[in-house]
Protein backbone atom coordinates (compact mmCIF):
# COMPACT_ATOMS: atom_id res chain seq x y z
CA UNK A 1 0.00 0.00 0.00
CA UNK A 2 2.87 2.39 0.83
CA UNK A 3 4.53 1.44 -2.49
CA UNK A 4 1.38 2.34 -4.41
CA UNK A 5 0.96 5.64 -2.51
CA UNK A 6 4.57 6.59 -3.17
CA UNK A 7 4.24 6.04 -6.90
CA UNK A 8 0.92 7.85 -6.94
CA UNK A 9 2.56 10.89 -5.32
CA UNK A 10 5.38 10.87 -7.87
CA UNK A 11 2.89 10.64 -10.71
CA UNK A 12 0.83 13.58 -9.40
CA UNK A 13 3.98 15.68 -8.98
CA UNK A 14 5.07 14.89 -12.54
CA UNK A 15 1.68 15.78 -13.99
CA UNK A 16 1.61 19.09 -12.09
CA UNK A 17 5.02 20.04 -13.46
CA UNK A 18 3.92 19.16 -16.96
CA UNK A 19 0.78 21.27 -16.63
CA UNK A 20 2.84 24.25 -15.48
CA UNK A 21 5.26 23.84 -18.37
CA UNK A 22 2.32 23.56 -20.72
CA UNK A 23 0.74 26.82 -19.48
CA UNK A 24 0.22 29.43 -22.18
CA UNK A 25 3.23 31.74 -22.56
CA UNK A 26 1.92 33.97 -25.29
CA UNK A 27 0.23 36.55 -23.01
CA UNK A 28 2.53 39.65 -23.20
CA UNK A 29 1.13 40.93 -19.88
CA UNK A 30 2.42 37.91 -17.96
CA UNK A 31 5.80 38.66 -16.36
CA UNK A 32 8.62 40.60 -17.98
CA UNK A 33 8.23 41.75 -21.55
CA UNK A 34 10.25 44.60 -23.11
CA UNK A 35 7.07 45.89 -24.73
CA UNK A 36 5.63 46.69 -21.27
CA UNK A 37 7.08 50.18 -20.87
CA UNK A 38 7.21 51.56 -17.32
CA UNK A 39 5.34 54.85 -16.85
CA UNK A 40 7.09 57.11 -14.32
CA UNK A 41 5.25 59.66 -12.25
CA UNK A 42 6.46 62.52 -10.08
CA UNK A 43 4.96 61.22 -6.80
CA UNK A 44 7.19 63.59 -4.82
CA UNK A 45 5.23 66.54 -6.13
CA UNK A 46 3.04 66.74 -3.01
CA UNK A 47 1.72 70.11 -1.85
CA UNK A 48 2.07 70.18 1.93
CA UNK A 49 3.25 72.13 4.94
CA UNK A 50 4.73 70.96 8.22
CA UNK A 51 3.28 71.62 11.65
CA UNK A 52 5.27 73.48 14.31
CA UNK A 53 7.76 71.07 15.86
CA UNK A 54 7.64 68.61 12.96
CA UNK A 55 11.23 69.41 11.89
CA UNK A 56 12.61 68.91 15.42
CA UNK A 57 14.57 65.71 16.05
CA UNK A 58 12.10 62.83 16.22
CA UNK A 59 13.02 61.98 19.83
CA UNK A 60 11.84 65.43 20.99
CA UNK A 61 8.38 64.05 20.28
CA UNK A 62 6.35 67.20 20.90
CA UNK A 63 2.66 67.02 20.07
CA UNK A 64 1.99 67.93 16.43
CA UNK A 65 -1.13 70.03 15.97
CA UNK A 66 -2.45 69.21 12.49
CA UNK A 67 -5.77 71.01 13.01
CA UNK A 68 -4.76 73.87 10.69
CA UNK A 69 -2.58 71.77 8.35
CA UNK A 70 -4.30 71.06 5.04
CA UNK A 71 -2.29 68.00 4.05
CA UNK A 72 -0.40 66.58 7.06
CA UNK A 73 2.47 64.23 6.26
CA UNK A 74 4.14 61.26 8.03
CA UNK A 75 7.34 63.17 8.80
CA UNK A 76 9.21 63.60 12.11
CA UNK A 77 12.59 65.31 11.91
CA UNK A 78 14.65 63.30 9.41
CA UNK A 79 12.29 60.32 9.52
CA UNK A 80 9.38 59.45 7.25
CA UNK A 81 8.43 60.92 3.90
CA UNK A 82 5.54 62.29 1.90
CA UNK A 83 2.26 60.47 1.30
CA UNK A 84 0.66 61.22 -2.09
CA UNK A 85 -2.39 59.10 -1.19
CA UNK A 86 -4.97 57.64 -1.27
CA UNK A 87 -5.83 58.66 2.29
CA UNK A 88 -8.44 60.36 4.48
CA UNK A 89 -6.78 63.39 6.08
CA UNK A 90 -9.34 63.90 8.91
CA UNK A 91 -8.15 60.61 10.46
CA UNK A 92 -4.58 61.91 10.42
CA UNK A 93 -5.62 65.24 11.95
CA UNK A 94 -7.32 63.41 14.82
CA UNK A 95 -4.42 60.98 15.28
CA UNK A 96 -1.16 62.87 14.67
CA UNK A 97 0.85 60.46 16.80
CA UNK A 98 -0.17 57.60 14.53
CA UNK A 99 0.71 59.49 11.34
CA UNK A 100 3.99 60.97 12.64
CA UNK A 101 4.84 59.11 15.86
CA UNK A 102 7.49 60.35 18.27
CA UNK A 103 10.91 58.87 17.66
CA UNK A 104 10.68 57.25 21.10
CA UNK A 105 7.89 54.94 19.89
CA UNK A 106 9.21 51.51 19.02
CA UNK A 107 7.81 48.17 17.97
CA UNK A 108 4.24 47.04 18.47
CA UNK A 109 1.98 47.76 21.45
CA UNK A 110 -1.57 46.45 21.57
CA UNK A 111 -4.23 48.95 20.57
CA UNK A 112 -5.20 51.11 23.56
CA UNK A 113 -7.75 53.49 22.06
CA UNK A 114 -11.32 53.22 20.84
CA UNK A 115 -13.78 56.03 19.97
CA UNK A 116 -17.31 55.29 21.18
CA UNK A 117 -18.35 57.17 18.04
CA UNK A 118 -17.29 54.09 16.05
CA UNK A 119 -19.34 51.72 18.20
CA UNK A 120 -22.68 50.50 16.91
CA UNK A 121 -25.54 52.30 18.68
CA UNK A 122 -28.27 50.14 20.19
CA UNK A 123 -31.46 52.20 19.97
CA UNK A 124 -34.22 52.17 22.55
CA UNK A 125 -37.95 52.14 21.82
CA UNK A 126 -39.97 55.25 20.92
CA UNK A 127 -37.12 57.77 21.31
CA UNK A 128 -36.41 56.51 24.81
CA UNK A 129 -32.63 56.56 24.47
CA UNK A 130 -29.66 54.53 23.25
CA UNK A 131 -26.38 52.90 24.26
CA UNK A 132 -22.94 52.30 22.78
CA UNK A 133 -20.37 49.92 24.18
CA UNK A 134 -16.67 49.09 24.14
CA UNK A 135 -15.32 45.65 24.97
CA UNK A 136 -12.64 43.19 23.83
CA UNK A 137 -14.13 43.27 20.33
CA UNK A 138 -12.80 46.84 20.04
CA UNK A 139 -9.76 46.78 22.36
CA UNK A 140 -8.68 43.12 22.57
CA UNK A 141 -6.19 43.78 25.37
CA UNK A 142 -8.99 45.20 27.59
CA UNK A 143 -9.82 41.87 29.21
CA UNK A 144 -10.62 43.15 32.71
CA UNK A 145 -13.09 45.96 32.04
CA UNK A 146 -15.62 47.10 29.44
CA UNK A 147 -17.64 50.30 29.11
CA UNK A 148 -21.08 51.49 27.98
CA UNK A 149 -22.23 55.04 27.22
CA UNK A 150 -26.00 55.23 27.77
CA UNK A 151 -28.67 57.90 27.32
CA UNK A 152 -32.17 57.90 28.85
CA UNK A 153 -34.66 60.58 27.88
CA UNK A 154 -36.88 62.08 30.56
CA UNK A 155 -39.21 59.37 31.85
CA UNK A 156 -37.45 56.57 29.93
CA UNK A 157 -36.36 53.39 31.69
CA UNK A 158 -33.43 51.06 31.39
CA UNK A 159 -35.68 48.15 32.09
CA UNK A 160 -35.50 45.99 35.22
CA UNK A 161 -32.43 43.79 34.77
CA UNK A 162 -29.28 42.29 36.28
CA UNK A 163 -25.83 41.19 35.11
CA UNK A 164 -23.23 38.54 35.87
CA UNK A 165 -20.69 41.38 35.97
CA UNK A 166 -20.46 44.17 38.54
CA UNK A 167 -21.62 47.59 37.32
CA UNK A 168 -19.92 50.89 38.25
CA UNK A 169 -21.37 54.09 36.82
CA UNK A 170 -20.56 57.80 36.52
CA UNK A 171 -23.15 60.40 35.45
CA UNK A 172 -22.07 62.79 32.69
CA UNK A 173 -25.11 65.03 32.71
CA UNK A 174 -28.73 65.16 33.86
CA UNK A 175 -30.29 63.17 36.69
CA UNK A 176 -31.52 59.62 37.23
CA UNK A 177 -33.50 57.55 39.72
CA UNK A 178 -32.06 54.20 40.81
CA UNK A 179 -34.08 51.35 42.25
CA UNK A 180 -32.85 47.94 43.44
CA UNK A 181 -33.68 44.94 45.60
CA UNK A 182 -30.99 42.71 47.13
CA UNK A 183 -31.06 39.01 47.99
CA UNK A 184 -32.24 39.78 51.54
CA UNK A 185 -35.33 41.54 50.18
CA UNK A 186 -34.00 44.93 51.23
CA UNK A 187 -34.89 47.81 48.92
CA UNK A 188 -33.03 50.85 47.66
CA UNK A 189 -34.01 54.01 45.81
CA UNK A 190 -32.02 57.21 45.22
CA UNK A 191 -31.80 60.17 42.86
CA UNK A 192 -28.40 61.10 41.42
CA UNK A 193 -27.07 64.04 39.41
CA UNK A 194 -24.10 64.82 37.15
CA UNK A 195 -20.82 63.79 38.79
CA UNK A 196 -22.40 61.15 41.05
CA UNK A 197 -21.61 57.42 41.05
CA UNK A 198 -23.48 54.17 41.58
CA UNK A 199 -22.49 50.53 41.88
CA UNK A 200 -24.45 47.30 41.63
CA UNK A 201 -22.85 43.95 42.54
CA UNK A 202 -23.29 41.00 40.18
CA UNK A 203 -26.81 39.60 40.19
CA UNK A 204 -28.55 42.48 41.99
CA UNK A 205 -31.68 43.46 39.99
CA UNK A 206 -32.14 47.15 39.38
CA UNK A 207 -33.74 49.73 37.12
CA UNK A 208 -32.83 53.25 36.00
CA UNK A 209 -35.16 56.06 34.97
CA UNK A 210 -34.27 59.42 33.46
CA UNK A 211 -35.57 62.34 35.52
CA UNK A 212 -36.44 65.84 34.29
CA UNK A 213 -34.26 66.72 31.31
CA UNK A 214 -33.00 63.15 30.88
CA UNK A 215 -29.60 61.70 31.71
CA UNK A 216 -26.43 60.32 30.10
CA UNK A 217 -23.98 58.16 32.01
CA UNK A 218 -20.99 55.86 31.77
CA UNK A 219 -21.15 52.22 32.86
CA UNK A 220 -17.97 50.24 33.59
CA UNK A 221 -18.13 46.46 34.04
CA UNK A 222 -15.50 44.17 35.57
CA UNK A 223 -15.50 41.87 32.54
CA UNK A 224 -13.80 42.88 29.30
CA UNK A 225 -16.14 40.68 27.25
CA UNK A 226 -19.31 42.22 28.71
CA UNK A 227 -22.09 43.02 26.26
CA UNK A 228 -25.41 44.76 26.77
CA UNK A 229 -26.92 41.92 24.74
CA UNK A 230 -26.07 39.45 27.54
CA UNK A 231 -28.12 41.21 30.23
CA UNK A 232 -30.82 39.35 32.16
CA UNK A 233 -34.11 41.19 31.61
CA UNK A 234 -37.42 41.23 33.49
CA UNK A 235 -39.35 41.29 30.21
CA UNK A 236 -37.63 38.12 29.03
CA UNK A 237 -38.05 36.33 32.36
CA UNK A 238 -41.82 36.68 31.96
CA UNK A 239 -41.87 36.11 28.19
CA UNK A 240 -39.91 32.86 28.40
CA UNK A 241 -41.75 31.12 31.21
CA UNK A 242 -45.01 29.29 30.45
CA UNK A 243 -48.17 31.13 31.41
CA UNK A 244 -49.11 28.10 33.51
CA UNK A 245 -45.91 28.53 35.51
CA UNK A 246 -46.38 32.29 35.93
CA UNK A 247 -49.88 31.78 37.25
CA UNK A 248 -48.75 29.12 39.67
CA UNK A 249 -45.76 31.20 40.84
CA UNK A 250 -47.77 34.37 41.50
CA UNK A 251 -51.07 32.67 42.33
CA UNK A 252 -52.89 34.72 39.69
CA UNK A 253 -55.23 33.78 36.83
CA UNK A 254 -53.77 33.15 33.36
CA UNK A 255 -55.53 36.23 32.06
CA UNK A 256 -53.18 38.38 34.13
CA UNK A 257 -50.37 37.72 31.60
CA UNK A 258 -52.23 38.45 28.38
CA UNK A 259 -50.43 41.77 27.71
CA UNK A 260 -46.89 41.12 28.90
CA UNK A 261 -44.11 42.05 26.42
CA UNK A 262 -43.10 39.30 24.01
CA UNK A 263 -39.40 40.09 24.43
CA UNK A 264 -36.76 42.65 25.33
CA UNK A 265 -37.75 46.23 26.13
CA UNK A 266 -34.16 47.43 26.80
CA UNK A 267 -34.81 51.19 26.88
CA UNK A 268 -38.39 52.42 26.64
CA UNK A 269 -40.49 55.48 27.60
CA UNK A 270 -42.63 55.24 30.71
CA UNK A 271 -44.63 57.18 33.23
CA UNK A 272 -42.47 59.99 34.59
CA UNK A 273 -41.12 59.37 38.06
CA UNK A 274 -42.95 61.16 40.89
CA UNK A 275 -41.09 64.19 42.22
CA UNK A 276 -41.38 62.88 45.77
CA UNK A 277 -39.00 59.91 45.90
CA UNK A 278 -40.77 58.61 49.01
CA UNK A 279 -43.66 57.50 46.78
CA UNK A 280 -41.33 54.84 45.30
CA UNK A 281 -39.58 53.92 48.52
CA UNK A 282 -41.29 50.53 48.86
CA UNK A 283 -40.17 48.26 51.71
CA UNK A 284 -40.96 44.77 52.89
CA UNK A 285 -40.25 43.07 56.19
CA UNK A 286 -36.47 43.27 55.54
CA UNK A 287 -36.59 47.06 55.29
CA UNK A 288 -34.10 49.26 53.46
CA UNK A 289 -30.56 48.52 52.33
CA UNK A 290 -28.32 49.67 55.23
CA UNK A 291 -26.49 52.96 54.72
CA UNK A 292 -23.06 51.30 54.72
CA UNK A 293 -24.15 49.07 51.83
CA UNK A 294 -25.66 51.86 49.78
CA UNK A 295 -25.53 51.46 46.00
CA UNK A 296 -24.89 55.18 45.38
CA UNK A 297 -22.25 57.78 46.22
CA UNK A 298 -22.82 61.51 45.70
CA UNK A 299 -19.34 62.20 44.36
CA UNK A 300 -20.41 65.56 42.96
CA UNK A 301 -20.59 66.86 46.54
CA UNK A 302 -17.17 65.46 47.57
CA UNK A 303 -14.10 67.73 47.86
CA UNK A 304 -11.16 67.44 45.49
CA UNK A 305 -8.43 65.01 46.53
CA UNK A 306 -5.66 66.99 44.82
CA UNK A 307 -5.77 70.56 43.57
CA UNK A 308 -2.63 71.58 41.68
CA UNK A 309 -1.63 74.40 39.31
CA UNK A 310 -1.96 71.97 36.42
CA UNK A 311 -5.36 70.54 37.32
CA UNK A 312 -7.38 68.55 39.82
CA UNK A 313 -8.04 64.96 40.85
CA UNK A 314 -11.04 63.60 42.71
CA UNK A 315 -10.55 60.00 43.90
CA UNK A 316 -13.27 57.54 44.88
CA UNK A 317 -12.37 54.09 46.14
CA UNK A 318 -13.71 51.56 48.68
CA UNK A 319 -12.39 53.67 51.55
CA UNK A 320 -15.32 56.01 50.85
CA UNK A 321 -17.64 53.71 48.88
CA UNK A 322 -17.25 50.32 50.63
CA UNK A 323 -19.74 48.32 48.59
CA UNK A 324 -17.74 48.87 45.38
CA UNK A 325 -14.96 46.76 46.87
CA UNK A 326 -12.91 46.38 43.67
CA UNK A 327 -13.60 49.68 41.91
CA UNK A 328 -11.25 52.60 42.45
CA UNK A 329 -11.46 55.63 40.21
CA UNK A 330 -10.15 59.14 39.69
CA UNK A 331 -11.87 61.99 37.88
CA UNK A 332 -8.99 64.05 36.49
CA UNK A 333 -9.00 67.56 35.04
CA UNK A 334 -5.90 68.70 33.13
CA UNK A 335 -5.45 72.33 32.18
CA UNK A 336 -4.00 73.12 28.73
CA UNK A 337 -0.42 71.84 28.44
CA UNK A 338 -0.59 69.99 31.78
CA UNK A 339 0.06 66.29 32.20
CA UNK A 340 -0.88 63.43 34.50
CA UNK A 341 2.63 62.47 35.49
CA UNK A 342 4.34 59.30 34.18
CA UNK A 343 3.23 56.40 36.37
CA UNK A 344 2.06 52.81 36.42
CA UNK A 345 -0.31 50.68 38.49
CA UNK A 346 0.93 47.62 40.33
CA UNK A 347 -2.25 45.60 40.84
CA UNK A 348 -4.73 46.61 38.15
CA UNK A 349 -5.18 47.51 34.53
CA UNK A 350 -6.46 51.05 33.90
CA UNK A 351 -9.61 51.79 31.88
CA UNK A 352 -10.07 55.39 30.71
CA UNK A 353 -12.91 57.48 29.33
CA UNK A 354 -12.36 60.99 28.01
CA UNK A 355 -15.21 63.37 28.79
CA UNK A 356 -13.80 66.51 27.17
CA UNK A 357 -10.74 67.93 25.46
CA UNK A 358 -7.93 66.25 23.52
CA UNK A 359 -5.02 64.28 24.95
CA UNK A 360 -2.38 61.71 24.20
CA UNK A 361 -0.89 58.77 26.07
CA UNK A 362 2.46 57.04 25.47
CA UNK A 363 2.58 53.46 26.75
CA UNK A 364 5.85 51.70 27.50
CA UNK A 365 5.26 47.94 27.54
CA UNK A 366 8.75 46.54 28.37
CA UNK A 367 11.06 44.80 25.85
CA UNK A 368 11.72 48.20 24.30
CA UNK A 369 8.13 48.49 23.06
CA UNK A 370 6.35 51.84 23.20
CA UNK A 371 3.54 53.54 21.32
CA UNK A 372 1.62 56.82 21.51
CA UNK A 373 -2.16 57.13 21.13
CA UNK A 374 -4.37 60.21 20.70
CA UNK A 375 -7.72 60.70 22.47
CA UNK A 376 -10.74 62.99 22.08
CA UNK A 377 -14.00 63.39 23.97
CA UNK A 378 -15.91 60.10 23.83
CA UNK A 379 -12.82 57.91 23.49
CA UNK A 380 -11.95 54.91 25.65
CA UNK A 381 -8.42 53.99 26.66
CA UNK A 382 -6.84 50.93 28.27
CA UNK A 383 -3.42 50.39 29.84
CA UNK A 384 -2.45 46.96 31.24
CA UNK A 385 -0.95 46.91 34.72
CA UNK A 386 2.77 47.52 35.04
CA UNK A 387 3.01 49.59 31.86
CA UNK A 388 4.15 53.19 32.27
CA UNK A 389 2.03 55.95 30.81
CA UNK A 390 1.19 59.63 31.08
CA UNK A 391 -1.83 61.64 29.94
CA UNK A 392 -0.99 64.97 28.31
CA UNK A 393 -3.49 67.71 27.48
CA UNK A 394 -2.72 68.50 23.83
CA UNK A 395 -5.43 71.11 23.25
CA UNK A 396 -6.52 74.57 24.30
CA UNK A 397 -9.34 73.46 26.59
CA UNK A 398 -9.39 71.46 29.80
CA UNK A 399 -9.19 67.70 29.48
CA UNK A 400 -11.51 65.78 31.79
CA UNK A 401 -11.15 62.02 31.95
CA UNK A 402 -11.86 59.11 34.27
CA UNK A 403 -9.33 56.44 35.13
CA UNK A 404 -10.85 53.29 36.61
CA UNK A 405 -8.96 50.50 38.38
CA UNK A 406 -9.99 47.07 39.61
CA UNK A 407 -8.44 47.61 43.04
CA UNK A 408 -9.43 47.96 46.69
CA UNK A 409 -7.75 51.40 46.82
CA UNK A 410 -6.49 53.93 44.31
CA UNK A 411 -2.70 53.89 43.99
CA UNK A 412 0.12 54.21 41.50
CA UNK A 413 3.90 54.26 41.23
CA UNK A 414 5.12 57.72 40.23
CA UNK A 415 8.25 57.55 38.05
CA UNK A 416 9.26 60.96 39.39
CA UNK A 417 8.95 59.91 43.03
CA UNK A 418 10.66 56.58 42.33
CA UNK A 419 13.85 58.15 41.00
CA UNK A 420 13.59 60.96 43.58
CA UNK A 421 13.69 58.43 46.43
CA UNK A 422 16.39 56.24 44.91
CA UNK A 423 20.00 57.03 45.90
CA UNK A 424 21.37 59.69 43.55
CA UNK A 425 24.44 57.65 42.66
CA UNK A 426 22.32 54.73 41.43
CA UNK A 427 20.10 56.97 39.30
CA UNK A 428 23.03 58.97 37.89
CA UNK A 429 24.99 55.83 37.01
CA UNK A 430 21.97 54.11 35.46
CA UNK A 431 20.64 57.01 33.37
CA UNK A 432 23.95 58.84 32.78
CA UNK A 433 22.54 62.02 34.32
CA UNK A 434 24.34 64.89 35.98
CA UNK A 435 24.21 65.37 39.74
CA UNK A 436 22.39 68.65 39.12
CA UNK A 437 19.62 66.87 37.20
CA UNK A 438 19.28 64.05 39.73
CA UNK A 439 19.18 66.53 42.61
CA UNK A 440 16.18 68.24 41.00
CA UNK A 441 13.99 65.11 41.21
CA UNK A 442 11.13 65.48 43.71
CA UNK A 443 10.52 63.07 46.56
CA UNK A 444 6.73 63.43 46.49
CA UNK A 445 4.19 62.42 43.88
CA UNK A 446 3.18 65.32 41.66
CA UNK A 447 0.09 63.62 40.18
CA UNK A 448 -0.29 66.51 37.71
CA UNK A 449 2.52 68.66 36.29
CA UNK A 450 2.12 71.90 34.37
CA UNK A 451 3.17 72.51 30.79
CA UNK A 452 5.83 75.04 31.83
CA UNK A 453 9.11 73.37 30.80
CA UNK A 454 12.42 75.12 31.59
CA UNK A 455 14.61 75.86 28.56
Amino acid sequence: MHFINGHTTLLITFLLKQSILAAPTGDPLLGYNPSNVVINQDTDNVDYELAPGQTDPATVGAYLDFSTIANPQPIRGSKGGTDPGPRTSPYDILNPDKLAPPGTDHGSVSNAQWPMGLSHAKLGLDHGGWSRQQNVDNIPVATEMAGVDMRLEEGAYRELHWHKAAEWAYIFNGSVRLQAVNDEGQTFVDDLSAGDVWYFPPGVPHSLQGLKGGVEFLLVFDDGSFSEDNTFLASEVFAHNPVEILSKNFQLPKSAWSDIPSGELFIFPGTKAPTDIAEQNITGSAGLVPKEFSYSYHLSKAPLTHDTPGGTIKILDPKSFPLAAQFSAAVVTLRPGAMREIHWHTTSDEWNFFISGSARISIYAAQGLARTFDYRAGDCGYIPKGMTHYVENTGNDDVIFIEVLQADHFSDISVGQWVGLTPKQIVADTLNLSNETVSAFKKEKQYIVTGDVPE
